[in-house]
């Protein structure tokens, strides 16, 4: 059995399917743990939920803020915005059913050894409180009437943890911290609107892995292609940008051998 953490996939469907030939992938062997942004931007987001939802337990997502989009859309509560490519997705016959499938996936897996999240886990944060804060989250999207949690899911406020004083509040947090965290400030709040380097970042500003942390399992996670593969014993970071030219990156979560391929164009204007 191998055990392999996936970049943001982002909807390229054909460097999906090269990577998991790279790895030799089998399902009935291996486990694949994409990190979140399964879709949007790329052409083949209708492929790759297909695929991750016949898989069952071979392939364990965590949700990132594409994949919420794409969920607050077919909610109708989110729009489509320039970019976008999950139209394809909500007009399917079988949108529902991989709805509500990605709905009830987790915003964090804790492994015995890693936790695997989309964008980070907040450095405020222990273990504990982590789990607590993302499984309010995936309560709200557990019931029937899952759509009313992202009536208000936009927007970045609050800033920190200890600003938010109700459960929508709390929600909009770890929602905010777990898929589109960057850097935080000096007093530990989210700066979500800088999304570049961190050579180029405001002054004041701390990538969330730098920043005064709780001790955790080594955090996997995607989101930030900016950054690029960064493999640090406690931060293993896996965004290589397919979408923008650049790779789809897998990595043994065992023996950290990388693999990656690269985009077979690229699919959206460097932002």
């Amino acid at each position: 059995m191998a055990r392999y953490a996936i970049g943001d996939i982002q909807g390229c469907w054909d460097e999906l399917q090269a990577l998991l030939f790279a790895i030799d992938f089998d399902p009935a062997r291996d486990v694949v743990y994409p990190v979140g942004d399964l879709v949007n931007r790329g052409p083949g987001s209708l492929q790759v939920l297909r695929w991750a939802r016949e898989q069952g337990d071979a392939v364990q997502v965590v949700l990132g803020n594409h994949d919420l989009h794409l969920l607050a859309c077919f909610a109708g509560h989110g729009t489509l915005k320039g970019g976008d490519t999950i139209g394809d997705v909500l007009a399917a016959p079988d949108a529902e059913a991989l709805a509500d499938w990605l709905r009830r996936q987790p915003l964090l897996r804790v492994l015995d050894d890693t936790v695997i999240v989309h964008a980070g886990v907040w450095p405020r944060w222990s273990l504990k409180q982590a789990v607590a804060a993302c499984a309010e989250v995936e309560a709200a999207l557990a019931v029937p009437d899952w759509q009313a949690a992202f009536v208000e899911m936009y927007g970045n406020k609050p800033a920190h943890w200890k600003q938010a004083e109700s459960r929508i509040e709390r929600c909009r947090f770890t929602i905010n911290a777990c898929t589109r965290m960057r850097f935080v400030d000096e007093e530990g709040a989210l700066q979500l609107k800088f999304k570049g380097e961190v050579a180029d970042a405001p002054k004041g500003l701390t990538p969330w892995f730098d920043a005064p942390r709780k001790a955790l399992p080594r955090v996997v996670c995607g989101h930030w292609s900016a950054l690029g593969l960064m493999m640090r014993d406690e931060v293993w970071a896996l965004d290589t940008g397919c979408i923008w030219g650049g790779l789809l990156t897998a990595v043994d979560l065992d023996t950290s051998r990388i693999i990656q391929v690269p985009a077979q164009k690229a699919y959206q204007a460097l932002e």
